[in-house]
């Protein structure tokens, strides 16, 4: 339980494995963090259950926190990225979400220059708030069926953000921002409930902010095809800008009759689509690339 400005906030915190005790001591280990946000209608246990990125984390090794929204803050236990009260850098949830990093990094053997953050519907739209307002404290970000920072005001323009596409609108000018975020979106798009126009524009905001810093990118088309469950093969199309170096700075999957849900996910838990490509191999694979 994390107490934040009189509140407490439930969490779990996945720890690997640790090393046999023939090799380093664990004093001598910092791993990384990837800090996950579920999405509506979900908790902590649901999302590491059908995201699967414990199994992932467990090998890698890095570490996962799974934050908890207050029932009381949002009937649907919805990440409040829609009002204004939660959309700034020293207050709301962006802020107690930032404050309950910095204290399992306190806590914790993590390696500080490797704190990540993703996250599913509400929860990638909250990832892209906090990621824009922290660029001190995350290397990269991982938005699932999302939208960008500033789509909506209030719950009228969250509907219609969400059916039609919102206009990212981040802290001043997205192009002029000195720090930038490496960043990889996920969308299915046959979602019915976040239209995928809002991938789309976290795109276009990652690239610009990228190419105004001095990055050049170069843009590449990867189709990728996987069987689905009919045996018929699925599309998806990863589009990747690489820098100079070769690192993969933003990533789009765009997955062909992908719904609302966790692409690759276990079907076990809530919102998973299991046929698509695995978003949770696809992110950690993507941040681990970066360093802040």
């Amino acid at each position: 339980i994390f107490d934040f400005e009189g509140e407490r906030y439930d969490f779990n915190l996945y720890v690997p494995p640790l090393p046999p005790a023939s090799s380093s001591p664990e004093t001598s280990i910092k791993v990384p963090l990837v800090v996950m946000l579920h999405g509506c209608k979900q908790d902590a246990p649901d999302f590491a259950l059908g995201t699967g990125m414990n199994v992932l984390a467990a090998t890698t090794p890095c570490m996962v926190l799974y934050p908890e929204q207050l029932a009381k803050a949002n009937q649907m236990r919805c990440w409040n990225w829609f009002e204004s009260a939660h959309q700034g850098q020293h207050a709301g949830e962006p802020a107690m979400l930032a404050a309950l990093t910095r204290h399992v990094m306190a806590s914790h053997l993590i390696d500080p220059t490797r704190v990540y953050i993703a996250g599913l519907s509400a929860g990638g739209a909250m990832a892209a708030i906090v990621a824009a307002h922290y660029p001190d404290l995350f290397a990269a970000v991982g938005v699932h069926s999302g939208l960008p920072p500033g789509a909506a005001h209030d719950v009228m323009s969250a509907f219609s953000a969400m059916r039609h596409g919102g206009l990212s609108s981040t802290p001043g000018d997205p192009a002029a921002l000195k720090d930038v975020m490496p960043t990889i979106v996920f969308h299915g798009d046959a979602d019915r409930t976040v239209h995928p126009d809002n991938g789309d524009q976290i795109v276009l905001a990652a690239t610009a902010a990228l190419e105004a810093s001095g990055v050049t990118l170069t843009r590449s088309l990867v189709p990728q095809e996987l069987p689905a469950s009919t045996g018929e093969l699925r599309h998806t199309l990863r589009t990747v800008y690489r820098g100079p170096d070769q690192r993969s700075y933003v990533e789009y999957w765009s997955v062909e009759a992908g719904p609302h849900a966790w692409s690759g996910g276990n079907a076990a838990g809530s919102f998973t689509d299991p046929h698509g490509p695995d978003a949770s191999a696809a992110m950690l694979g993507f941040f681990l690339q970066h360093h802040r």
